[in-house]
Parts: structure tokens; C-alpha cells; sequence
């Protein structure tokens, strides 16, 4: 509306300061020419009108835009924040990843060497209980004639336990050996001198009887190993076994075969036990590796 007001008022003006009457034509011509600049700020008033209208809805949507990219920007700013905790928890669980796979790596290198260190130790005792049956087999047949007179041959522990009664040894009371028990001896040496890989202990046992009257044999203590070392002295001297491969001891009365109290039980109880073991150098180099 302003727009027409003014372009009316400029036409007036013009008129007006053309002081000259104008013709009929002329006056018409004027009239089209009011009547399309009227026609043309009408249009323009509804082009600003609709620029207008434009602007302000661009304004909206740019206000909309605004916050949208408010709200985009905090996501944005949360991911980040999560992704940031993600990736430090990836770096952590990586690096105790990297560890845990060479602890494994070095567990299963020592378990290989484990397992090699047992299959070794296993063939080496598999080879020590093949060696001490083979023993007891020797023993037992050149011992054979021996076992109707309280000798007997078993295995315990991976060991090989020769058991003389000491009637088969030693006259009552007796720390010398008589014939018959050197003749069973010999039978042993002669297996043992063949076999330079075998350690023995001789072993003496009583029973529980008080020792009476024996002269230098005061207890069953000396008594168990007198004729402990008086066995080992005749295996050294007389069948020329090595003495670095035997050791004596006395067990008085406190290892019994046979705990009841009877003359049957301290008769198995008297004895000279003469205990053959493998020599294991080669399986305790394995064990202390």
C-alpha cells in the first residue's frame, strides 16, 4: 500500500510540474501507465509479502537446524566419550591378552619339558622294576635250595629284600656266622658280584626278648648289629663285594615282620635283611634339573 501511495504521488507531481494540459490521449496513456504501476506494487508487495513469509520460515527451520545440530553434537560428544572408554578397555584387555599369551606360551613349553622329564623318569623306574624282577628271578633260583630254611625273596618299594632267619645264619645267640650260613651267603655274592649297579644294606632284627647274659652283647641294639656287621664283613672279606656298595645297620626289635606274641612271630622277627636297590644316579640327575 505505502508503495502505491508513493508511486501515485510521484506520478501527481509530475503532472503537476508539467503545467501543461495534457490531451485526452496523452491523460490516457498516463492512466494505463498508473494502472500498471499499481498492477506492479501490487505484485511486489506480495513478492516482499511471500519474502517475508520465506524469511521467517527460514528462520524456523534454521532455529530447528540449530538444534538439531545441539543434539547431533552431544551424541556426537557421547560416543566419543564411550568410544574413548571402548577403546581404552580394548588397549587394556589387548595388552593382558599379549601377556596372558606368553605366560601360555611359556606354560606349555614348560609343561612340554614336564612331560618329556616324566616319560624319562617313567622309563627309567619302568627299567629299575625290570632290573629288580630279573634280580629276584637270579636270587630266588640261586637261592632255591635255601628257602625251606627261613630265606625269602620278595620286592618291596622297587627293592629287592633277601630275608634270612637267623637260625639259617647263626648259632642262639650267636654273632658268627656258621657253614651253613656262609654257604647261603656265597649263593648271594656270587648273583651280586655280577651285578655292579646294586646297593646294599644289611640290615639286622630281633625280637623283643631281653638279651641275658651274653657277654659283650648288652641289648638287642648291639646284638642287631653285630651280626649285621658281622654279615657285611664276611660279604667284604670273604666274597670280595664292594664295600662302598654296602652299609650295616642294627634295627634291634622295633621293625617287626610279625607283631603278635607268640614264638612263632619272633622266630619270623629274628632275621638279617639284606635290601638291594637299583643304583638311581641317572634319575635324580633328572629329578634336580
Amino acid at each position: 500500500m505505502k508503495i502505491k501511495l508513493f508511486l501515485f504521488a510521484a506520478l501527481l507531481g509530475i503532472t503537476l510540474h508539467s503545467c501543461v494540459v495534457l490531451s485526452t490521449k496523452k491523460y490516457k496513456a498516463m492512466l494505463t501507465q498508473r494502472d500498471s504501476l499499481f498492477t506492479r506494487s501490487s505484485n511486489l508487495e506480495t513478492q516482499v509479502a511471500q519474502l517475508q513469509a520465506d524469511t521467517a520460515r527460514l528462520h524456523r527451520e534454521l532455529a530447528g537446524l540449530r538444534h538439531d545440530l545441539a543434539d547431533q553434537q552431544a551424541s556426537y560428544a557421547t560416543l566419543k566419550n564411550n568410544y574413548d572408554v571402548l577403546k581404552g578397555n580394548y588397549d587394556a584387555l589387548n595388552t593382558n591378552f599379549g601377556s596372558a599369551s606368553s605366560k601360555v606360551s611359556q606354560l606349555s613349553s614348560d609343561l612340554q619339558k614336564r612331560e618329556q622329564r616324566l616319560k624319562e623318569v617313567e622309563d627309567i623306574l619302568r627299567k629299575r622294576d625290570a632290573a629288580t624282577n630279573a634280580l629276584k628271578e637270579k636270587l630266588q633260583k640261586a637261592l632255591l635250595g635255601f628257602q625251606q630254611n627261613g630265606l625269602t625273596v620278595d620286592i618291596r618299594n622297587g627293592k629287592v629284600y633277601v630275608s634270612l632267619t637267623d637260625k639259617l645264619l647263626f648259632p642262639s645267640g650267636s654273632i658268627v656266622i656258621d657253614e651253613h650260613g656262609k654257604a647261603a651267603l656265597k649263593q648271594l655274592a656270587a648273583v651280586l658280584n655280577k651285578e655292579p649297579d646294586i646297593n646294599m644294606a644289611v640290615e639286622g632284627h630281633t625280637d623283643d626278648k631281653k638279651v641275658i647274659n651274653l657277654g659283650q652283647i648288652k641289648d638287642n641294639w648291639d646284638l642287631s648289629v653285630l651280626r649285621a656287621t658281622s654279615v657285611t664283613r664276611y660279604l667284604t672279606e670273604v666274597e670280595k663285594i664292594d664295600p662302598h656298595r654296602l652299609t650295616a645297620t642294627g634295627k634291634s626289635e622295633y621293625q617287626p615282620i610279625d607283631a603278635a606274641d607268640n614264638a612263632e612271630a619272633r622266630t619270623k622277627n629274628r632275621r638279617i635283611e639284606i635290601v638291594l636297590s637299583p643304583k638311581l644316579d641317572e634319575l635324580y640327575n633328572l629329578i634336580t634339573k
